[in-house]
């Protein structure tokens, strides 16, 4: 069986603060440790069912060379760099069985949730996919739609539990920490974290073995990106990209339609990257 992992860091039990998670910062060393070994649970968890399987592992956060690929568990393979087309989702095709979301965040408008945000929030405040809210878990689900591969396993705070299920109600979620506000939480030891991510990742990897039909999700096509910006100007610099539409109610708001939910997402991330040079 193939496995897709893609990784942020926010999700990690314990971290709480930019500082932790920032290459360079005092704390930055700390939590990338506990980063690697929340990826390895997922992988030794997988791995306990019907394993050995085979991994990718999609460096996600921040500059994406997080994680210390001589480290990484199963002999993953490992993909790490900023500049990729896919972004969270880069490698990821048909030839995968699975999708494993880990350490993973709430939404930028999400209440409680520790360190929220949706790709870029100097400009996004809020998306919604098909009027549901959405954080990066649900964005980056075009991409598993599209290709026709389930994502059964989140890692994060309840609300990145709560925000994926909307999608993929049969999806394992691995809740290491209570988000209490943007900066607070109450986590779990970091080897209780874990053990509750093995299991859950063992679990997902069971359910899929045992079940008669592949998890699809619940994204109906064509789909629409609601996406509400912090200003109107970056909400007018979003339309001269094809497919995305000014809404008439709200000028900080744009909706992309799109029957192709690969395509939708690829046009979500070129507005984030056009947005996000003038978003200050």
């Amino acid at each position: 069986m193939k496995i897709f992992i893609s990784s942020d860091m926010e999700g990690t039990a314990g971290v709480v603060n930019w500082d932790q998670c920032r290459p360079g910062q005092q704390d930055y060393e700390h939590y990338r440790e506990l980063l690697q070994e929340e990826v390895n649970a997922s992988i030794d968890g997988a791995n306990l069912s019907g394993g050995p399987h085979e991994f990718l592992v999609n460096d996600s956060h921040g500059r994406m060379a997080n994680l210390r690929p001589e480290r990484l568990s199963g002999r993953a393979s490992y993909l790490s760099g900023h500049h990729k087309p896919l972004y969270m989702m880069q490698g990821l095709d048909e030839s995968f069985d699975a999708c494993f979301f880990v350490s993973y965040h709430g939404s930028a408008s999400a209440e409680p949730a520790t360190l929220s945000h949706t790709y870029n929030p100097a400009a996004i405040a809020e998306v919604r996919l098909n009027g549901t809210l959405a954080g990066e878990s649900g964005i980056n689900s075009l991409v598993a739609h599209g290709y026709g591969v389930p994502v059964v396993l989140v890692t994060g705070d309840q609300t990145t539990a709560r925000e994926l299920e909307p999608f993929w109600p049969q999806a394992q979620a691995a809740v290491v920490k209570q988000s209490v506000s943007r900066f607070a939480a109450k986590s779990l030891h970091p080897a209780s974290a874990r053990e509750l991510i093995a299991d859950h990742a063992r679990q997902a990897i069971d359910s899929l073995s045992e079940a008669y039909d592949t998890p699809t999700a619940r994204i109906d096509t064509p789909a629409t990106l609601t996406v509400r910006l912090r200003n109107p100007d970056l909400a007018e610099m979003a339309t001269w990209l094809e497919r995305v539409e000014r809404d008439d109610r709200d000028p900080t708001v744009v909706r992309i339609e799109d029957d192709d939910p690969i395509r939708l997402y690829r046009t979500f991330i070129t507005l984030v990257m056009l947005t996000r040079g003038i978003a200050e």
